[in-house]
């Protein structure tokens, strides 16, 4: 029987009587605050209210008809403990409040101290320990505190009266406060609670006591609390504990003080205790700031003998827990006391500094030090930055579509950020959103910008994919084709040419050129020498995920420059080379030839124009993968990319019968425009269909691929091509596919006499290919999860129009967690995935499966398909790395569990 089951029902715990993997029932601080007093730390006593009983409170809306009694049997044990009783009118015990979740959330509730003053008692705090000034600064503390945290005031209006008592005074510090001064912030803060709540500040320390212990269940549902609950994927279901301990005081003179710090530098993750101490200051102070605080190792100076001891216990905390500690403590009267402590919050850096360090000591086992790291942190190493002491002038915020820093001239179209770029410019490309058609220009740019779409627009995801720094959504910008230039809010203008700087990891926007600080690590895995720990360690944690990981990473590439990019960041194969993204810029003219064709000697013509392109396309992708399986998925865009805009051609047209004859091409491509024309091209003409109703299309890049490869193998190469059929709904449709697929292939290898590996197959991004994957897989040897499709054609929802629209709402109302486009929808998506999975194994068992939608790169994705049983990820190979990463921590997730084997 667990521990957790052995207590249940039970609604109060002494710190005594819990462990550090109580966390579920006593949150994150009760757990360690109980971890510490086994430890045998000086911890001041106290108990923790589980976070049961929250779950009761906010279920039921009161509190459990137990907890009551059960509050006040550990509230005498502690009285017992102390020798004071709460609230004593001649030596009062005096107890802080405080909330603590399983997990750390700032958005929480603030701390309550000294819960127990009243009028009353407060004179005897000042005769117990002969200090007036004191026992009344630690009065207005608690009025303060429990007027804006509990009772729900606004604390501006105590900082506005405490300001003023101060400036009369012409005291700029509250240390500067004499006796006479705190007596009058009393009076003030009792007339503030009067006044803004209709009642008066309570002078029964039970009453005081229940009512934080109520605010803190309450703040549960405090939006701040909802906020980071959405943004860190925290369940709203967990509830917080309420943990209420013995005051120890920080403000009693000058050999008193608290503090918090640190085991590590939790930036960078160096050796060595590292934090801030205040003499003469409680908690908050620190935190608050309104105190220059010391360096932590000035308290050697300042007190010898409580900083050996508080070094003493941080590496005592550091060894129990084989990690970086974050703790609180406070010095009353040279005396140390250990308030709390947690597994401290880090940067990625530091993160791979601490997890690679602490097993040179022994402290983990590489296993342990993967599970410390992250796919996301990983991702922020990756990206430049901007140099954080540079000065910067912000124009315009938007969605941090696509991480890294960006500076260039601003460029508001493709054809010139081609040229601008191929004469030595940095460019970002400015685009209201961006099509297909961007693509040569998003390219040629160091980043991009768009006044419209979200984190999943055609821009986000392209840019994603390249390792493009991208700003989505900025609506402020408005772009001005024109003018070439920009408006901003307030009548600002931007003109084509100058220069913005770009930070997707925020998505601001500066003015000017903003110095980038470039990434170590991905210098390091270009191939270029760099020295560096920080390197070292992420190199070698990677190398450990590649040792235990069972899933493949493959990378989608379209040109042979982004496949061997892959390659030297680890991909183990291409999983999706994109045809389409082949036939844009000067080569779309072909592509219309072939639309526009009448007859079949047009078509072929057209086709013969087109195939020696693809061929040289392909040669250059599986040379560059060679040895490593190429996914070649045929052409897929609806054929209104292709396409000029149809009222922008009728328009043109028009306008040119207007100033002289006819002119035939533009009329015939008119009128193909509109025969083609789909009100949803999206579900119209495309994939499979494509290659169905244009006779040839399928035949020439089916040459093409396996003409290029045995080119290759007749160079002493080792191609390994995979022809994928897009958007297949029936077998039928692959049926009639295939058979075009086995004639090129048979034609090719009889007249080059050679045999030319390959093999067929189609992705899976429709649900009725999901459900039937069956009988699809008969004519299928792999399948490839189009999960970008897939989720559109789900959800019902279209990636470049809805986020914007009402995303925001989806996720303020946890109708999602998450975006659906972002991480995978294991529920919906997901369990269509599950099913294609068992009934494509159950026809083929040795069938290929792999995913290469963007979900291929996102970390929680991963470990779903990995759960599901699929081969490979496939994502940018910009990802690559992060998916190697991840895949290694899902392998070990999976051990953990005592999964045995993947689903099939």
């Amino acid at each position: 029987m667990s521990q957790l089951t052995e207590v249940a029902g039970t609604y109060v715990f002494g710190f005594a009587e819990g462990n550090r993997d109580l966390k579920d029932l006593l949150g994150g601080k009760g757990a360690n605050l109980a971890e510490m007093t086994r430890l045998g730390l000086p911890v001041p006593p106290g108990f923790t209210i589980t976070t049961e009983a929250c779950r009761s409170y906010l279920t039921d809306g009161q509190e459990p008809a137990e907890l009551d009694a059960e509050i006040s049997r550990h509230l005498g044990r502690l009285e017992e403990a102390m020798g004071r009783t709460l609230g004593d009118p001649h030596d009062p015990l005096l107890v802080s409040v405080r909330s603590g979740a399983k997990f750390s959330m700032p958005g929480m509730m603030e701390t309550v101290l000294d819960i127990g003053l009243t009028d009353v008692s407060v004179l005897g705090l000042a005769r117990r320990h002969g200090d007036e000034r004191f026992a009344f600064d630690s009065y207005r503390r608690l009025l303060q505190m429990f007027g804006a945290t509990v009772l729900g005031m606004d604390g501006a209006l105590f900082a506005a009266a405490l300001d003023a008592v101060k400036a009369r005074r012409g005291a700029a510090l509250d240390l500067e406060l004499e006796v006479d001064d705190l007596h009058e912030l009393v009076a003030l803060f009792h007339g503030l609670i009067r006044e803004h709540t209709g009642r008066d500040f309570p002078q029964d320390p039970r009453e005081q006591l229940r009512l934080a212990v109520r605010a803190v269940f309450g703040s549960w549902h405090t939006d701040r609390a909802a906020l980071y609950r959405r943004q860190e994927g925290i369940p709203e279901n967990l509830g917080t504990a309420v943990n209420v301990q013995a005051m120890v005081f920080g403000n009693r003179g000058m050999t008193s003080g608290s503090g918090v710090c640190f085991t590590r530098d939790p930036a960078s993750g160096r050796r060595g205790a590292y934090g801030d101490y205040l003499q003469n200051a409680q908690g908050e102070d620190v935190v608050a700031g309104i105190r220059n605080t010391v360096p932590l190792a000035d308290l050697a100076a300042i007190d010898p003998p409580a900083y050996a001891a508080l070094l003493g216990h941080l590496a005592t905390l550091e060894h129990h827990y084989a990690d970086l500690c974050d703790v609180e403590f406070t010095i009353e009267e040279n005396t140390l006391w250990m308030l709390q402590t947690r597994v401290g919050k880090r940067t990625p850096e530091a993160a791979f500094r601490i997890a690679a360090t602490m097993l040179d000591e022994g402290l983990i086992d590489a296993d342990e030090a993967l599970r410390r790291v992250s796919g996301a942190q990983l991702a922020q190493l990756l990206f430049p930055r901007f140099d954080p002491n540079a000065e910067r002038t912000l124009v315009a915020t938007g969605m941090n579509a696509s991480p890294g820093a960006a500076v260039g001239r601003v460029v508001l179209d493709s054809d010139t950020a081609v040229a601008w770029a191929a004469r030595g410019e940095r460019v970002v490309l400015v685009r209201s959103e961006t099509t297909p058609d961007d693509l040569r220009g998003m390219v040629a740019a160091s980043g991009i910008l768009t006044s419209r779409g979200g984190k999943t627009s055609h821009a986000a995801v392209v840019a994603r994919g390249m390792g493009r720094t991208c700003v989505c959504g900025a609506e402020s910008v408005r772009v001005d084709l024109d003018q070439r230039v920009l408006h901003l809010r307030g009548g600002r203008t931007i003109a084509e040419g100058d220069t913005i700087s770009l930070d997707g990891t925020t998505g601001e926007v500066f003015l000017g050129d903003v110095p980038v600080v470039d990434s170590t690590l991905v210098r390091h895995l270009e191939g270029e020498d760099v020295d560096d720990d920080l390197v070292r360690a992420v190199s070698r944690l990677l190398a450990h995920a590649d040792d235990v990981r069972r899933l493949e990473v493959h990378a989608n590439a379209d040109t042979p420059a982004d496949a061997a990019r892959a390659r030297r960041f680890g991909a183990q194969g291409v999983g999706l080379c994109r045809t389409e993204h082949m036939f844009l810029g000067e080569r779309r003219i072909l592509v219309e030839d072939l639309i526009l064709a009448d007859d079949d000697a047009a078509r072929t013509a057209a086709l013969d124009r087109l195939f020696p392109l693809q061929r040289e396309d392909f040669a250059g992708v599986l040379q560059a993968m060679d040895g490593l399986p190429v996914t070649i998925r045929l052409i897929d865009p609806p054929l209104h990319e292709f396409l000029p805009d149809l009222t922008d051609l009728s328009v043109s047209v028009a306008l040119e019968d207007l100033r002289g004859p006819e002119v035939e091409r533009h009329h015939q491509l008119l009128a193909a425009v509109r025969r083609l024309h789909e009100q949803n091209p999206m579900l119209g003409l495309r994939g499979v269909r494509l290659g169905i109703v244009i006779p040839g299309l399928v035949a020439m890049q089916v040459r093409a691929v396996l003409e290029a490869a045995a080119d290759l193998i007749e160079a002493g190469g080792d191609p390994r091509p995979e022809i994928m059929v897009p958007l297949v709904a029936s077998e039928r449709e692959l049926t009639l596919v295939r058979a075009t697929i086995e004639t090129v292939a048979a034609e090719v290898q009889l007249a080059r006499g050679l045999v030319v590996p390959h093999t067929i197959g189609t992705m899976i991004e429709l649900p009725r290919a999901a459900v039937t994957a069956d009988r699809i897989a008969t004519a299928a040897e792999f399948f490839s999860f189009g999960t970008n499709d897939l989720t559109q054609m789900t959800w019902g929802f279209s990636r470049d129009d809805v986020e914007a629209a009402f995303f925001s709402s989806y996720l303020e109302h946890r109708i999602f967690d998450s975006s659906p486009f972002e991480t995978i929808d294991v529920e919906g998506v997901g369990g269509l995935m599950r099913t294609a999975v068992r009934l494509g194994r159950k026809t083929r068992p040795d069938l290929g499966l792999g995913v290469c939608g963007e979900h291929g790169g996102d970390p929680a994705s991963i470990h779903f398909f990995d759960e599901i049983g699929l081969d490979y990820v496939s994502c940018s190979p910009f990802r690559v790395p992060v998916a190697r990463l991840e895949a290694g921590r899902s392998a070990l997730a999976a051990r953990r569990r005592g999964d045995l084997a993947p689903e099939s």
